[in-house]
């Protein structure tokens, strides 16, 4: 029981962090599942341990310093969440925590300012363009580079794509079955732009109007990973009126993107905007499961065979329990055969800035994750988050395997153009 915790320092979080830790009764089912727990073997590195130290901190039998090394090993990937049979909803545990945590702690001044760096460019598509472009100059003067640049350094392409800016209205071909508006994420626009054009593509080839509001900010999920609560509140409450308008949906391509906007009524828990934050949660759909609900217009077979290898990404199959979906949709391309890769369930070790704050973490399950989807001899990769593709395309090239990470939406897009067949 929570009964020592004072609550009015945890505001409108406290009561549903005190339901998390009772409902726990530490069976051990999500062990097998949690990649920590399975990477360093150790109690207090598994999601219950975690929930009993995070208990003890709360309660003040624990100091804050001693825990907080475990609380930063988790990548909230939430496949204890998938694996409890007591339905305990971790995250509601861990993200109210982590705020907390966040004004507290003390780290080093390297980490301190990695951070700001991170929260200040990486949702903000034009400082991460400079940035990125910035250090993979440094690539040129090896010698000269901050030791700290080594990790995301290693993280970016050779070379950047050029910009592809979006339009503020793409039309649906033929008669229009829906109007949506896109969340065109921050990162991905840098790393791989193809990907909200390939959306556009399929949403409008499947008669669906798109808008993409200039006034929308970053989803805020990567200032929520690591508990900077005021910046994730800020960019959510640009959203809450940016996406205000009468759409079918608020789709999302990027599962930490979307799972970061169903999480807005837990960042206005108590406040006026909690209940707009739980009608926009209520309309963002991953673009995987609008086009199921919408019914995928057949296209066309591939030119020749093709074999994929789907790779859940955590916060897809864990956080909004979309595995169905997706697989779907590709199963609908003619001459595409889908695969199963063995552990699904367990994080490639991207999440978020994970592969930036616990390297060596990421490197352990971003190779054994490059070595499981190897094995099924899949032609192509398909998932459907922007870190996931940048984790796994470079631990399968360090492994010297040739498969392509695409994105599901672009095999979609590909089997609709017919443009000379798949690009892989």
């Amino acid at each position: 029981m929570l009964h020592k915790i004072p609550l009015e320092g945890l505001g409108a979080n406290g009561e549903s962090m005190r339901r998390t830790v009772e409902t726990c009764v530490h069976c051990g089912f999500c062990l097998p599942t949690c990649p920590t727990y399975i990477t360093m073997g150790e109690e207090v590195d598994s999601p219950r341990g975690r929930i009993v130290l995070m208990k003890e901190v709360l309660e003040g039998t624990v100091d804050l310093k001693e825990a907080q090394p475990y609380i930063d090993h988790c990548l909230g990937c939430m496949s204890c969440v998938s694996s409890c049979p007591s339905g305990v909803q971790y995250g509601d545990l861990l993200t109210p925590f982590r705020a907390y945590a966040e004004k507290k702690r003390r780290d080093s001044l390297a980490s301190r300012v990695m951070r700001v760096l991170v929260l200040a460019t990486l949702p903000h598509p034009k400082r991460f363009r400079v940035l990125a472009r910035i250090m993979q100059l440094t690539r040129l003067f090896a010698c000269l580079a901050p030791r700290s640049f080594g990790v995301p350094l290693a993280l970016l392409p050779k070379k950047l794509p050029n910009p592809k800016p979006l339009p503020e209205t793409y039309p649906a071909r033929g008669e229009r079955r829906a109007q949506v508006a896109l969340l065109a994420g921050c990162a991905q626009q840098v790393l791989a732009p193809e990907i909200n054009w390939a959306t556009l593509r399929v949403l409008s080839e499947n008669g669906v109007e798109t808008i993409i509001p200039k006034s929308q900010s970053c989803c805020g999920a990567l200032a929520m990973h690591v508990g900077a609560q005021q910046a994730a509140r800020k960019t959510a409450r640009d959203n809450l009126t940016a996406f205000e308008g009468e759409f079918d949906a608020v789709v999302t391509n990027a599962a930490g993107c979307g799972s970061g906007m169903h999480e807005y009524p837990l960042l206005f828990k108590g406040e006026h905007d909690e209940s707009i934050a739980r009608e926009l949660s209520r309309r963002v759909k991953d673009i995987s499961a609008f086009l199921s609900e919408l019914g995928l217009k057949p296209p066309p077979p591939l030119p020749r065979p093709l074999k994929v290898v789907y790779h859940d990404a955590c916060h897809l199959a864990h956080v909004q329990g979309i595995r169905a979906e997706p697989r779907a949709l590709l199963e609908a391309i003619p001459n595409v055969t889908l695969v199963e890769p063995p552990e699904w369930e367990i994080c490639c070790g991207s999440a978020g800035t994970y592969n930036i704050e616990q390297p060596e973490t990421a490197a352990k399950l971003g190779e054994r994750k490059a070595r499981n989807l190897g094995a099924t001899g899949a032609d192509a990769v398909a998932t459907g988050n922007i870190g996931c593709m940048t984790q796994i395309r470079n631990h399968l090239e360090a492994q010297s395997v040739n498969m392509p990470v695409r994105h599901t939406v672009e095999i979609l897009a590909d089997a609709y153009a017919q443009n000379g067949g798949l690009r892989v």
